[in-house]
């Protein structure tokens, strides 16, 4: 029996990029299909949503005295490379994906229409979610958020490179405070970099819980499918 049947999980672009900290690093892009492999395995329906900025960070500079329109949609475009990456990853496996895109590019991916990803999962497939929203001032922590109450997903889990939420950067300040558990509010209050507000607000909203965890820690998705504590859960709480 999963905890969790239907889960919605977030990987930032950067996480791709290994210690290199930019474009995709083959031995990340293995060790993610072997982990959401297994979680497959065990009956869960899986929904992907990927960031771009192991792409885009890349050209920061040039973006910064660009359009903000502009350049959210080149971010978009990023988001779709790492997609693409990780659906040939997931298919070597032999995992059944589809990529869809909230931006029509019918040669490369499906266009999103919710009923249809519904039907993906249904059947087993992968489904990765490219393109963001869709629209620009959007993260694609917005984008997941928005997909994963669309799709009725029983989570988020956000992939992260640190064991979960604390209240400073882990990396930094080895004296930072672990939360295993958080409300959506105490999030907002303590200005956690969590997710951006719109996602949290929209989370809180369809009281949609979050998992935080170590995505690079061998078999820590499985573990939490299967009910074990794993990373910071962010819920409801005593609002």
């Amino acid at each position: 029996m999963l905890k969790y049947r239907r889960i919605l999980l977030k990987i930032s672009g950067e996480s791709l990029a290994g210690e290199s900290g930019y474009g995709i690093d083959a031995g990340v892009l293995e060790s993610f299909a072997d982990e959401i492999r297994e979680a497959t395995d065990l009956g869960a329906e899986i929904a992907l949503v990927i960031g771009g900025g192991n792409i885009f960070r890349g050209l920061s500079t040039a973006a910064a005295s660009m359009d903000r329109v502009q350049a959210d949609y080149m971010g978009m475009l990023a988001t779709v490379i790492n997609s693409l990456a990780l659906q040939d990853a997931l298919e070597r496996k032999g995992i059944y994906t589809r990529l869809v895109t909230a931006i029509k590019m019918e040669q490369i991916a499906e266009p999103f229409i919710r009923r249809r990803a519904v039907r993906h999962l249904e059947k087993g497939r992968v489904v990765i979610f490219g393109a963001g929203t869709g629209n620009p001032y959007f993260t694609t922590d917005t984008a997941a958020s928005l997909r994963a109450i669309e799709i009725e997903a029983d989570v988020i889990v956000k992939g992260t490179r640190v064991e979960g939420v604390y209240d400073s950067d882990p990396e930094k300040n080895p004296d930072a405070e672990f939360f295993p558990n958080i409300s959506y509010v105490d999030v907002i209050r303590k200005n956690l970099r969590v997710m951006d507000m719109t996602a949290i607000t929209l989370c809180r909203e369809n009281t949609l819980p979050i998992v935080v965890m170590n995505m690079n820690t061998k078999g820590n998705f499985t573990r939490l499918l299967k009910g074990e504590l794993i990373g910071t859960l962010v819920h409801v709480g005593d609002e």
